[in-house]
């Protein structure tokens, strides 16, 4: 059977989950994956400090990236949580 290391920056089961601020400026508290109830766009600052922009987000997705902000401008998708 595979085993799955925790990586040294983001623990393998993440301990707390919240809302999404979404901001142009502000950063969330900590580095955060991002799971969407209502799929769409999501612009997002990586914890690595790249502006990407994810489309056609599917409902349940998760970003498979650490992000530390989640802008305002851009993102359509709603109903977000960080998970941390």
């Amino acid at each position: 059977m595979a085993m799955t290391h925790p990586s040294p920056t983001f623990p393998m089961y993440p301990g707390d989950a919240g809302a999404v601020s979404q901001s142009d400026t502000v950063n969330l508290n900590s580095p955060s994956v991002i799971w969407t109830g209502a799929g769409g766009t999501i612009r997002v600052l990586t914890a690595q400090g790249s502006d990407v922009t994810f489309t056609n987000v599917q409902a349940g997705g998760v970003l498979p990236v650490q992000v530390i902000r989640v802008f305002s401008t851009t993102t359509t998708a709603t109903g977000m949580l960080r998970i941390f």
